[in-house]
């Protein structure tokens, strides 16, 4: 049910966000179908091969492998695997704590548009992507600003008379990754800002 929501979403329909303690705000998925101001700064440091994890339609799968950087995206909804598919890059469905191709031999693992909340337990996934990294392996994570809370919360989406099963979803700023990075066993980080979005290196 939030593939096919989500799928929808892309499509254009309205579909919301419902949190737990009552919001709810539009999701707008069809605005990753197209390049987004920042996303540069994390594709100039993306080496190969590189491995997209919750890459939708598949924007910056297709963007690296057009300068020429192998790239696999990986993502639940098949129908945005589809959309990754047609434009040009490679994608399978598939959950990133699934079974996926090339453990250890990544050189960059990339978590785009606030990804690093997938799942809602930002230290499980990092202890994931350590197992899919390569020694020296680089993970590249858009987060939220300084000024923004590190928090975990519980939405669905709905619209269009369904409703999907709760799930989590953390928020992680870049305040938070100091010593996220380092219970996880990453040793440098880095961050920066470019077109309002923040981004981070781990190392």
């Amino acid at each position: 049910m939030i593939g096919q929501l989500y799928e929808r979403s892309l499509a254009g329909a309205a579909i919301e966000m419902e949190y737990a303690d009552g919001r709810t705000a539009p999701l707008d998925a069809a605005r990753w179908l197209a390049p987004i101001d920042g996303d540069e700064a994390m594709l100039s440091r993306c080496a190969a091969p590189t491995l997209d994890v919750g890459s939708g339609p598949g924007r910056l799968t297709v963007a690296l492998a057009r300068r020429g950087v192998p790239a696999l995206g990986v993502d639940v909804a098949p129908y945005a695997v589809r959309l990754t598919r047609r434009a040009g890059g490679r994608a399978i469905c598939r959950n990133v704590f699934d079974r996926l191709p090339g453990p250890g031999r990544w050189a960059t693992v990339l978590l785009a548009d606030g990804n690093i909340g997938i799942g809602g337990d930002p230290d499980a996934l990092l202890r994931r992507i350590r197992e899919l990294l390569r020694p020296g392996g680089e993970v590249i994570a858009e987060v939220q600003p300084p000024s923004a809370a590190g928090r975990v919360e519980h939405l669905r989406l709905r619209g269009r008379g369904l409703a999907g099963p709760w799930f989590g979803w953390a928020t992680v700023s870049v305040s938070d990754l100091g010593t996220l990075a380092g219970r996880n066993g990453f040793s440098r980080v880095e961050s920066w800002k470019e077109a309002g979005r923040w981004f981070a290196s781990l190392r």
